[in-house]
């Protein structure tokens, strides 16, 4: 077995016209007791002369100078090469300007000693001395990142608090030419991830000094930053292959796997301030690249929406049923990524009734509200189930409680409470569909509150019984499909009100559809299988009415026609 190669880091600052700040910078680093080279690169006389200065000062110091100024990348480029030829395995990146919390040093390190393979990298947390316009432009190079990587696990890639591994980090310079000013810091890290480097983040402070010097040119840089966009994108698409097959493989590595559980709430922040920052219109057009790409490589849930597309297609031939528009399987995707989208703005409550949404019979919805029973929805994935978040418009003292399987629930009941706290939407999680979720129910249901849980999903854990799903077949769209019977028994078991609700787009509103199912949901136990039978027939029936209404808002994308041989039900005696 190979020896794990010694750690040996250094310290790397690139510097140009710093000259009043390197005196601080090093004073605070020379604690930690590690080498530090620095950059010159091509400073002013002044900027010469004090580094000349800190140099004879700090033994410790290397001092490296370059004949003009080529740019931060350059040299930090510069610097790697003579940290290598020193005998360094990793240098730590700082910038000149004092910018970053110099203190968290040691915490970079101790990871980079942890994952000596990865590149570990400050993940900033500003306060409010950022220009508004470099927080803003972070946010399209975060989403630019993510295109060029097929990967949301890059989670900065523009910070300049870093600790390079040596080794992979030259052996890529020599390979390719790298941008050498402004765009270094984003083009090195995607680079390093396409040959299979990871990157590992530590939150850190980052301050804009209010007398600091920045060479941060707007024009030249963001076009610069453009070019490199472009570059990396062409160079992403022969590379998808790869690119795929290093996400598949960093799902099943037990570090990588704690990062990937850590993203569900990093990543929805970041598409909420996109979405803030862009707007809605420019958020929509950022789309269709992204959609595009998983429409090109997702290939069995684009042949699941064309076997969907298909059926309604026939279907409503059969019924005589003309469809609102031409079916595409791309616009079925793009409508999908539109549905993300409408999430954002309803979680926000930019959604609202009579502008952006339509509850087609409030009346309804309001005399139940008025009665002030607790009372089950009955939802589905098709449309837009986070409409409910529309019945809190309506009435805020109605909160809604919403079933998920999925261990991710209280991440999603944070954010959307930082992202607005007058949301009445909340999300439990439950493993599995047993007495204690009745309990958990019954008393929020007496509490006069409402729940809501989808009926057309049978892949969730909490539907099984002794290792098999308890499912019924049910016509649906010409064919049998597989239903759960765990929201219907559920259902029936709460003795309350049940209600059916469908968000779909017409017209481009979500049109809100609220309609009276059962009340209560009667099971005779002497005819319990044909009674489960006739109420999900009933559902099956309601679910084609609206997929005729709105086919492309059919959320599936799996084979849900599955062959009842394919399908393990527990078949319960009446």
């Amino acid at each position: 077995m190979p020896l794990k190669a010694p750690f040996r880091p250094c310290i790397l600052i690139p510097c140009f016209n710093h000259g009043g700040t390197m005196s601080a910078v090093l004073a605070n680093i020379e604690p930690f007791n590690f080498p530090c080279i620095v950059v010159d690169d091509g400073s002013d006389s002044k900027t010469a002369t004090e580094l000349d200065r800190l140099t004879a000062q700090y033994s410790w110091v290397t001092l490296l100078r370059m004949a003009q100024n080529r740019g931060k990348g350059a040299a930090v480029m510069r610097g790697m090469s003579e940290a290598a030829r020193m005998g360094f395995s990793h240098a730590l990146q700082v910038d000149a300007d004092g910018q970053h919390q110099l203190s968290d040093i040691p915490k970079l390190l101790k990871q980079a000693e942890e994952f000596p393979e990865f590149l570990i990298s400050g993940k900033p947390l500003y306060d409010d001395s950022v220009p508004k316009s470099r927080l803003y432009g972070r946010y399209v190079t975060h989403f630019w990142v993510w295109i060029e990587t097929l990967s949301f696990s890059l989670q900065d890639s523009m910070c300049g608090f870093r600790v390079y591994p040596l080794r992979p980090a030259l052996a890529l310079m020599q390979q390719h030419t790298i941008g050498e000013r402004m765009d270094f810091d984003t083009e090195i890290m995607v680079r390093l991830y396409w040959q299979g480097t990871r990157s590992r983040f530590i939150p850190t402070q980052v301050i804009y000094p209010p007398d600091g010097l920045s060479h941060f040119d707007a024009l030249k840089d963001n076009l610069r930053i453009s070019w490199m966009h472009t570059r990396l994108f062409l160079g992403m698409l022969p590379r998808i292959p790869k690119l795929l097959r290093l996400r598949n493989s960093a799902s099943r590595d037990p570090h990588w796997s704690k990062t990937q559980e850590r993203k569900g709430l990093w990543g929805i922040r970041l598409m909420m301030n996109v979405y803030r920052v862009l707007g809605r219109q420019s958020f929509q057009l950022l789309l269709y690249p992204v959609i595009g790409y998983f429409w090109l490589s997702g290939a069995r849930q684009r042949r699941a929406s064309k076997d969907y597309l298909r059926r309604l297609s026939d279907f409503a031939a059969t019924r005589g049923v003309t469809l609102p528009y031409r079916l595409s399987s791309f616009r079925h995707f793009m409508r999908f990524g539109e549905a993300m989208l409408s999430k954002l703005a309803t979680w926000r409550g930019d959604t609202r009734l009579g502008r952006d949404a339509i509850l087609v019979d409030n009346g309804r919805c309001e005399a139940q509200i008025t009665t002030g029973k607790g009372t089950l929805i009955i939802a589905s994935h098709l449309g837009d189930i986070e409409s409910c978040r529309a019945l809190g418009e309506l009435d805020q003292n109605v909160k809604v409680n919403a079933l998920v399987f999925t261990q991710h629930a209280e991440r999603f009941n944070q954010v959307m409470k930082e992202i607005n706290p007058q949301a009445n939407v909340n999300l439990i999680q439950v493993a599995n569909m047993g007495p204690e979720t009745a309990i958990l129910l019954r008393e929020k249901l007496d509490r006069g509150e409402w729940v809501a849980i989808v009926g057309d999903r049978t892949s969730a854990g909490g539907y099984q019984r002794g290792g098999q799903q308890r499912l019924i077949f049910s016509d649906f769209l010409g064919s049998p499909a597989a239903f759960p019977q765990g929201p219907f028994i559920l259902a029936a078991a709460l003795r309350v009100p049940v209600f059916l609700m469908f968000g779909i787009m017409q017209q481009k509103k979500l049109n809100i559809y609220f309609e009276p199912f059962a009340d209560p949901l009667l099971i005779p136990r002497a005819a319990r299988q044909q009674s489960l039978q006739g109420i999900i027939d009933s559902y099956a029936r309601r679910l084609e009415h609206y997929s005729l209404l709105a086919p492309h808002d059919w959320f599936n994308f799996y084979d849900f026609w599955q062959h009842r041989e394919d399908v393990p039900v527990d078949r319960e005696s009446d």
